[in-house]
């Protein structure tokens, strides 16, 4: 018998390739370069007329509607803002995946975005512009490029070279500068983005524009959502009428750090970029915020909240104009339904929760405990098998790393008193809980008995198939 050949070497004697991760990583490049490149030539060929063997998946069946879901409402219309949407073959052929917004000159903007470590390329991107937008308004016109199926993140160079090129096209498209493009993706992670496929699409997309077109806008940015999400008020200021309007996507991966996956919003009232943004950052704390499905925090948060001033009348400049108090209420009124909205549709959802931690010592530690029940996988799973375990809501007061005091602890199910002073309430059943734990939508309460600190949460429970959406989510 002939010597076996060492583990080291390949037939013939030939050894294995030093330092075979650069060697990988060179190709990944590479790849990613060549992928450019095929969706540079692809829109070069679809401007001739030629025929295109686009590099797509067939459209998946879509999941299940969630049992929350809600009819998208009639937007109204909002003076100088524009919508259309379109399919650009991202990811998927024949779905609607690229949305565009235009925004009149003179109109302010303001915006909250994740803090990811791992952000996304266009989210980079927006936080720059946002910040030179506040510096120094546009004098044109603003715009806004969405695309689905792809989240653009962890992408290195290419990444910031998609989004620039994005951007280039939608300046051209729209009359505009380059600086004056937002743009966020959503989607799958660590996939270059064709941004050909998109940017040879905008051209159309402008030709289309039509202030009715909020709903086509919705549905463009959806990825595993199941129903798109819109919300809108109409309010008087001083005599003058004045509408919101937004729309959102979002259905896992949701445990914001600022906002949520991503949302737009537009309205008419004339807002000074200061108060704007300072409204939007408050906001967004009790809205946004409040919303998780899976505590995972994504690399593409976005909200972008746009202000024409088309409605007239002078700029509400502070909170000492009487406008902004109303006008304040109504904007996070819309962001609020945009927010329990994406729970709503959270992946897999049978019941939503709201969770309202009471006593705590301060704002700030209320929120970490709530979240700490809301995206406890052991609480989640026992709302879905209807189970009133409430000994896994003290576990997860317990975990939270927060001040609390077992014999200064009460939790409740809605109006039932569940446990108190350390001990199960002497007026609580397992009947009770049981029955109360078969409705659609739970309400649990804690008080920490220790301060004044309140805060709310909404989240969902976690179902089977959940994990089926997302072990299934790349193929």
């Amino acid at each position: 018998m002939g010597e076996k050949k060492k583990s080291g070497e390949k037939q013939g004697g030939a050894k294995a390739p030093k330092n075979p991760e650069k060697k990988i990583a060179r190709l990944t490049e590479r790849l990613a370069e060549l992928k450019l490149k095929l969706a540079d030539t692809e829109a070069k060929l679809a401007e001739l007329g030629a025929p295109v063997a686009v590099a797509v998946k067939p459209a998946k069946a879509k999941n299940p509607v969630s049992p929350f879901a809600k009819p998208f409402p009639t937007l109204p219309e909002i003076a100088g803002v524009r919508y259309a949407a379109g399919a650009a073959g991202v990811r998927y052929a024949n779905r609607t995946d690229v949305m565009l917004a235009e925004i009149a000159a003179g109109s302010t903007v303001a915006g909250v975005l994740t803090r990811s470590s791992t952000r996304s390329a266009p989210v980079d991107w927006c936080r720059a512009k946002l910040a030179a937008l506040a510096n120094a308004p546009a004098k044109g016109k603003l715009g806004i490029v969405v695309n689905s199926g792809n989240a653009n993140a962890f992408t290195g160079d290419a990444g910031m070279q998609g989004v620039q090129r994005t951007a280039e096209a939608a300046a051209k498209a729209l009359g505009t500068k380059p600086g004056a493009i937002l743009i966020a993706s959503t989607g799958v992670i660590g996939e270059p983005l064709p941004a050909e496929k998109v940017a040879a699409k905008l051209g159309d997309l402008a030709a289309e524009l039509a202030p009715e077109a909020g709903a086509k806008a919705a549905a463009a940015i959806m990825t595993t959502d199941t129903f798109p999400k819109g919300a809108a008020a109409e309010i008087d200021l001083d005599g003058v009428r004045v509408a919101i309007a937004g729309f959102a996507k979002g259905s896992g991966m949701i445990a914001p750090d600022m906002a949520t996956m991503l949302a737009f919003v537009f309205t008419d009232a004339p807002v000074a970029q200061p108060l704007l943004q300072s409204m939007v950052s408050e906001a967004t704390k009790t809205t946004f915020n409040a919303a998780t499905v899976d505590g995972d925090t994504s690399t593409s948060d976005t909200l972008i909240v746009a202000a024409t001033g088309k409605a007239g009348g002078a700029p509400i400049q502070t909170r000492r104009d009487p406008r902004a108090a109303p006008f304040e209420a109504a904007l996070r009124g819309v962001l609020e339904d945009l927010a329990k909205q994406i729970v709503y549709d959270g992946e897999g959802i049978s019941k939503f929760v709201a969770i309202k931690v009471t006593g705590a010592k301060s704002e700030a530690s209320a929120g970490v405990v709530a979240r700490a029940i809301a995206n406890s996988p052991l609480v989640k799973t026992a709302i879905a098998g209807q189970d009133p375990n409430w000994g896994r809501i003290v576990m997860a007061v317990g975990k939270s790393g927060q001040p609390a005091e077992r014999d200064r602890l009460s939790i409740r199910f809605g109006d039932i008193l569940v446990a108190e002073k350390g001990w199960r309430a002497e007026s609580y059943t397992e009947e009770a809980g049981a029955a109360y734990m078969q409705r659609d939508e739970i309400e649990i309460g804690v008080d920490l008995g220790l301060g004044a600190g309140e805060a709310l949460v909404w989240t969902c429970d976690l179902t089977h198939r959940y994990i089926d959406i997302n072990a299934d989510y790349r193929s």
